[in-house]
């Protein structure tokens, strides 16, 4: 006799977030093509990859897409999914009301559903491990009333995300190491990341969460009173002839807010599955060249166009991508170098963060060309 403890894979959703950002990943990651929807490292885009990681946890149908409305088409044309399975945000309001509005949704289509929500920026391997992590997430969601996260290991002080505070094992799950999550913590400064690390009781924050839509809606209901209503007017409204006028507008009302600020941290019936996998944001170049394969000299070299042409000489560590053109380097050493049809970039490879004060010193020249 099949138990709710087995048919939980039966009501197993997948939401992709989508949005735009990726802004330290310049010349190469855009408005119009952030950074998930471009090939990085010379193979798939990691929007692709994060759809086959999707595809490994559930059927098709039960894949949906949350993205803003300019990239609805890119996220058809590499994702193959169904429209309706895409959720076209008509304006930028940040993860509580993408995340919320779709479980709203998908609660329409399976009451019982439990979603798994995944960041489409991320790198991670390898798949078995991840699927195996995320479908011991999703039971804990489905049987024990959690919302739970996914938490990465730190293994040095980082100062760029946000840390998750974990107490003893949930004793109903103990064999599968879920936690009771104590609170969450802002970005730190290096003092508080090494304090964090060297306890043991800190995660980084991977922005993935999994939750069943009653346990949702009832928190939304709970700690954030007007994203419920919200997201109670999308649910009514979605599949009918004025899905698109409701939706308009509850985005042109609502709070630009997290789902960390809105729900998270408030709640107390969060959990953490420990991450067995490999996980990266890739938040810059340098993580890029850190997470590539390399040649013999320590050189990541991505070619992106059909003309292009390297000239290597004795150059050693570094990033170098190019397109159409003929790019010659010697003996330069940790350097990024990515070239583009319209922009050039070349940083060393420590100051990758600071590729960001580049595409601001562009909005400040109203350079929108090339941003």
């Amino acid at each position: 006799m099949e138990t709710a403890k087995d048919n939980f894979k039966d009501h197993l959703f997948v939401l992709i977030l989508c949005g735009g950002g990726g802004t330290r990943l310049w010349p190469r990651s855009r408005s119009k093509t952030p950074k998930q929807f471009i090939d990085l490292f010379g193979e798939k885009t990691i929007f692709a990859q994060t759809m086959e990681r999707a595809r490994s946890l559930t059927i098709e149908e039960h894949i949906f897409v949350s993205t803003n409305a300019d990239y609805a088409d890119e996220v058809i044309a590499q994702g193959k999914l169904p429209l309706r399975n895409i959720i076209a945000e008509p304006e930028k309001k940040n993860t509580a009301l993408a995340m919320a509005g779709a479980t709203a949704i998908i609660s329409k289509i399976d009451p019982q559903a439990v979603i798994v929500n995944l960041p489409s920026d991320q790198l991670i391997s390898p798949t078995e491990k991840f699927s195996q992590n995320l479908t011991r997430a999703a039971q804990a969601a489905f049987l024990g009333e959690y919302l739970v996260t996914v938490g990465i290991k730190p293994n040095f002080p980082h100062t760029g995300l946000g840390y998750i505070h974990v107490g003893q094992a949930l004793a109903e799950f103990k064999e599968n190491d879920v936690f009771k999550v104590k609170e969450f913590k802002e970005k730190p400064d290096l003092k508080t990341a090494q304090e964090f690390l060297k306890s043991g009781d800190y995660y980084w924050n991977a922005g993935m969460y999994i939750w069943s839509v009653e346990s949702l809606m009832k928190a939304c209901e709970k700690y954030a009173p007007r994203l419920f209503e919200e997201i109670k007017k999308i649910k009514d409204a979605w599949g009918e002839e004025d899905e698109q006028k409701v939706l308009n507008k509850v985005y042109a009302e609502a709070e630009d807010i997290s789902i960390d600020y809105a729900i998270s941290e408030k709640a107390d019936n969060l959990a953490l599955v420990a991450a067995e996998f490999s996980w990266s944001d890739i938040g810059d170049w340098k993580v890029v060249w850190d997470m590539g394969k390399k040649d013999k000299d320590g050189n990541m070299i991505v070619r992106l166009g059909e003309q292009g042409e390297l000239l290597n000489l004795e150059s050693t560590d570094s990033l170098i991508q190019f397109s159409d053109r003929l790019v010659a380097v010697v003996g330069v050493k940790d350097l990024i170098i990515i070239d583009t049809p319209d922009a050039l970039l070349v940083c060393q490879k420590e100051k990758s963060q600071g590729v960001k004060k580049v595409v601001e010193l562009l909005k400040e020249k109203g350079k929108k060309e090339y941003l």
